[in-house]
C-alpha cells in the first residue's frame, strides 16, 4: 500500500499535459504493447494461434480454413491441436495493428485474404514488411486497403512482391497521388492482377 501511495504522489506531482496529448500518448503506448511480438508464445502455441491472438487483441478478426464464421472474440478462440486452425482471412477494419506486429505473420502459411480498412497505424513500412514475408508472397490472393490515411504510393507499389496476388482494391487513400504509375507498375509485375481503384 505504501508503494502505491509513493507512485500516486509521484504521478500527481508530474506537470499536467493537455488531455488530448496525454490521451494520444497513452493509447499509442497501449497499442504498441498490444502489437509486441512474443516469440516464446509463437513457439508455445504455434504461429496461427499467436497471430490470431495478436489480431484479435488489436481489434481485428480472423477466419480459419474450412469455417464460415469470423473469430472476433479473443476469449472464444478455438482450442485444440496447434496445427488444426489455419488463418485463411484477416479483416483488420478499425484495428490498431501496426508495423511492429507484422512479425506475427512470418510463419503463417495459409492467409489468402487481408482487408485493411480505417487502420490508423498502417503506413508504407507496414505494407513493405507485409510484402517481404515469404509465406504471404506465396499464399496471399486478395487484398483490400481502404481509408488508411498514412499509406502512400511507395507502400502500394511495394505490394508487387506478392507474386500470387489476384485481386487488389484501393479506396479512399489520400496519400496515393500517382494512380497511373501504380497501374503501370502492377501491369508489369503482376499482369493477371485485377486492380480496382476508387481514388481521387
Amino acid at each position: 500500500m505504501m508503494l502505491f501511495g509513493n507512485i500516486s504522489r509521484q504521478l500527481c506531482g508530474l506537470k499536467k499535459l493537455p488531455w488530448s496529448c496525454d490521451s494520444r500518448y497513452f493509447w499509442g503506448w497501449l497499442n504498441a504493447v498490444f502489437n509486441k511480438v512474443d516469440h516464446d508464445r509463437i513457439r508455445d502455441v504455434g504461429p496461427d494461434r499467436a497471430a490470431s491472438e495478436w489480431l484479435l487483441r488489436c481489434g481485428a478478426m480472423v477466419r480459419y480454413h474450412g469455417q464460415e464464421r469470423w473469430q472476433k472474440d479473443y476469449n472464444h478462440l478455438p482450442t485444440g491441436p496447434l496445427d488444426k486452425y489455419k488463418i485463411q482471412a484477416i479483416d483488420a477494419t478499425d484495428s490498431c495493428i501496426m508495423n511492429i506486429g507484422f512479425d506475427h505473420l512470418e510463419c503463417v502459411q495459409h492467409v489468402e485474404k487481408i482487408r485493411l480498412c480505417k487502420c490508423h497505424y498502417i503506413e508504407d513500412g507496414c505494407l513493405e514488411r507485409l510484402s517481404q514475408l515469404e509465406n504471404l508472397r506465396k499464399s496471399l490472393l486478395e487484398m483490400e486497403i481502404i481509408s488508411c490515411g498514412n499509406v502512400t504510393d511507395k507502400g502500394i507499389i511495394a505490394l508487387h512482391h506478392l507474386r500470387n496476388l489476384k485481386y487488389l482494391f484501393l479506396s479512399d487513400l489520400p496519400g496515393v497521388k500517382e494512380k497511373e504509375k501504380i497501374v503501370q507498375a502492377f501491369k508489369t509485375s503482376l499482369p493477371s492482377l485485377e486492380l480496382k481503384l476508387d481514388l481521387k
